[in-house]
């Protein structure tokens, strides 16, 4: 079933008055990450997108990574399933564009850009390897519409399987206003930092210990502290931490569970959960009622399942760590980002070239028909 997904997007995307209204076209994006492979296939809707189909699937292509530095050829052989589901929707959706790309596992293993080559091969998708920065300012791009530009800071935490990326946000930049309007890469982020620590490497370094044990999940918290350090580039922007004018935005399955968690859901609710508050307490509350839990109890939770069931609390450490290195009560909970600015740079970039075309900037060709 489709669903209306809100998100900017420039005002010309709606059809004029009086015109002949036209199908919109589909864009598709594909996301493969360290745990996860993901697909939106959406069409422009006035400042928003209409999402017509969506997949994902947990495919762990970084299992066992940290420890080898290649990935393991039956994480490949899961990913590549996932791919050619992949590959199966947007041949029957004929989007548009797509834009397809892989991140931290496939930046860091040796075979990386070998499994590429094959993922060409098997399913015809052409994955793009994107660096930390291109992946910060996407997951920013995707989350625009979740800030409270009545505070005066945001720090975007995208947390996933091989790494986190921290973007820290001026809200008074007047730049934001026209947010919509700009390429990921022209975002006025302040400061970005990432780290090669997700929740499956951290997940395997730290490996679990009985029910309960509060010392393992420290350690966790306390080697994400070290490892994100100082970001000098962020220090201009503590004092809207400190007198608690900034909040926390965080993307990933692990923070999505979370909020399930605290909102005892049944089972997992987009609309419930995307968009949600909570305070620093609340998130505190969540990784406790889990901590307490071994694995399988874990599994039984409706929002976590067993897929998830090892990982959660890294990702709740994680998030813990940010939480004490730079303080602040409120964090949204997104379940959006990278996908999401992935879709949004390419009906931006269309927006772009028909404002070109009107202007006499470019000339039009078969691919702006659309």
């Amino acid at each position: 079933m489709s669903q209306a997904h809100r998100f900017d997007l420039p005002r010309s995307a709606s059809p004029a008055v009086g015109s002949v209204a036209r199908e919109a076209p589909l864009y598709a994006a594909i996301d493969l990450g360290t745990n996860n492979c993901r697909l939106l296939i959406a069409s422009p809707l006035g400042r928003s997108f209409r999402v017509v189909e969506s997949f994902s699937r947990i495919v762990r292509l970084g299992e066992g990574l940290s420890r080898t530095g290649e990935l393991d050829p039956d994480a490949m052989s899961r990913a590549i399933a996932a791919l050619k589901i992949c590959a199966d929707k947007v041949h029957r959706r004929k989007p548009h564009r797509i834009h397809a790309v892989a991140t931290q596992a496939c930046r860091s293993a040796r075979n990386g850009a070998d499994f590429v080559e094959k993922v060409a091969e098997e399913t015809g998708l052409r994955l793009q390897i994107i660096s930390p920065q291109e992946e910060a300012q996407l997951s920013v791009a995707g989350c625009l519409t979740l800030l409270d530009r009545t505070e005066q800071v945001a720090l975007v935490v995208d947390v996933g399987g091989g790494s986190t990326e921290l973007s820290w946000l001026d809200l008074t930049d007047p730049r934001l206003d026209q947010a919509h309007r700009l390429k990921p890469d022209r975002l006025p982020i302040k400061a970005w930092r990432s780290i090669p620590v997700g929740v499956v490497t951290l997940a395997e370094r730290f490996p679990e210990g009985a029910a309960g044990d509060r010392a393992w999940f420290r350690a966790m918290v306390d080697f994400v502290k070290t490892e994100v350090g100082e970001v000098e580039e962020a220090n201009g922007l503590r004092a809207a931490f400190q007198s608690g004018r900034a909040h926390l935005v965080g993307t990933s399955g692990a923070i999505t569970s979370l909020a399930g968690m605290h909102l005892n859901l049944p089972r997992y609710d987009r609309n419930q959960v995307d968009g949600l508050w909570l305070n620093r307490s609340d998130c505190e509350a969540a990784a406790e009622r889990l901590l307490v839990q071994d694995a399988v109890e874990r599994a039984t939770q409706p929002c976590i399942g067993p897929d998830r069931a090892d990982l959660v609390l890294a990702g709740a450490a994680i998030l813990q760590a940010v939480q004490e290195l730079w303080p602040c009560e409120r964090v949204r909970v997104a379940d959006r980002g990278l996908r999401e600015g992935l879709l949004l740079a390419l009906m931006q970039e269309r927006q772009t070239r028909r404002r070109r075309r009107r202007t006499g900037g470019l000339p039009g060709d078969a691919s702006d028909a659309a």
